[in-house]
């Protein structure tokens, strides 16, 4: 694999965290919980994934940004 394809990978990966992680935000705000989870986990979670994402898109614009 190269740097390239590790490259776009990389940005695929965060750019579906990030989502993921805005629609858990979401779903945990707006719907009460139906099952065993408390839709503080769901806020919780939708948290760390678009942090995660998002430093992995920061990761991803600093590695591109001298080339």
């Amino acid at each position: 694999m190269n740097n390239k394809q590790v490259n776009i990978i990389q940005l695929i990966i965060a750019t579906v965290v990030v989502l993921c992680g805005v629609a858990l935000l979401f779903v945990g705000i707006k719907y009460d919980p139906a099952g065993q989870i408390h839709d503080s986990v769901l806020v919780a979670f939708g948290e760390a994934a678009t942090f995660a994402g998002s430093i992995i898109g920061i990761d991803y614009h600093y590695k591109n940004r001298a080339k």
